[in-house]
């Protein structure tokens, strides 16, 4: 008696169907809930806000104190939008922070294999991860951006720029835009290297060691001027400083870095286990 079988059907693996694209929100805010129930989130992103708003309120005073024997608008040089992103130096080390803190510690302790579990599509989870993360960077960035700017203003008084000046607008609103596409830069690069202390090891020398000291010579200033932090902050510059790039073509470059990182997390996360 002869038993008649019947081929098993190939499993393929599902494309990004209109059904697929309706989990997209689901993956979003299961990455939204991770980062809200992680305190370290709260803190460093308030780190970011309150240091770099106090700072501009402090060295806006002391560049008011500076420029009490030049008459407002007599230096050529000045830049007082700038002057209130002084504090963006340690403001941009907590988005860093921020965005590796965002990943590196679902490898530490062994979340990222349910994240997979639950998100088999790692590309997928990666984006989202990097949507939400940039979001949340952009929110606080832009009012860290704008409070510093406005306080920063008041502080100088008369040497002072407003918000309606030629390029103002654009340089406050780019501040932000660059503390958030830092914090995605050092997702990518912490998804890469997957761990923490290695890659706060490697990006916190990088932002306040390598890059300043590359961009003071002036064999290698022109190399430096390309580096990530060196072409973004250019966007949030009124008086543009020498070199090749101006506001929108150094934040092309940081783009750029940035898409990088994320292209080698994602080759990463695709190629590794999730340990």
């Amino acid at each position: 008696m002869s038993v008649e079988t019947r081929p098993v059907p190939v499993q393929r693996q599902a494309r990004f169907t209109p059904v697929a694209r309706r989990k997209v929100p689901a993956v979003l805010l299961a990455e939204f809930t991770k980062l809200r129930t992680v305190r370290s989130t709260a803190w460093t992103l308030l780190g970011a806000f309150a240091v770099t708003v106090v700072l501009a309120g402090c060295f806006s005073l002391l560049s008011r104190h500076a420029s009490g024997r030049i008459a407002p608008g007599d230096d050529p040089g000045a830049d007082p939008v700038f002057t209130s992103f002084a504090g963006m130096v340690l403001g941009q080390l907590a988005m860093v922070v921020f965005g590796v803190l965002a990943v590196s510690g679902e490898y530490a302790n062994g979340a990222l294999g349910t994240s997979l579990q639950a998100v088999p599509r790692r590309g997928l989870l990666l984006g989202c991860k990097a949507a939400v993360v940039g979001g949340l960077a952009l929110v606080v960035g832009e009012v860290t951006a704008f409070a510093s700017f406005f306080l920063g203003q008041a502080v100088l008084g008369p040497y002072g720029s407003s918000i309606g000046a030629p390029g103002v607008l654009r340089a406050v609103a780019g501040a932000g835009l660059y503390m958030a596409l830092l914090a995605v830069f050092a997702l990518g690069a912490a998804t890469a290297l997957r761990s923490a202390l290695l890659s706060l090891g490697l990006l916190v020398p990088f932002f306040f060691l390598v890059s300043p000291i590359l961009g003071a010579l002036s064999t290698t200033g022109k190399v430096a001027e390309f580096f990530p932090d060196s072409a973004g902050i250019r966007i949030a510059q009124v008086v543009q400083q020498p070199g090749v790039l101006g506001p929108w073509s150094g934040l092309g470059v940081l783009v750029l870095w940035t898409a990088a990182a994320l292209g080698a997390g994602a080759v990463a996360l695709c190629r590794r286990d999730a340990g």
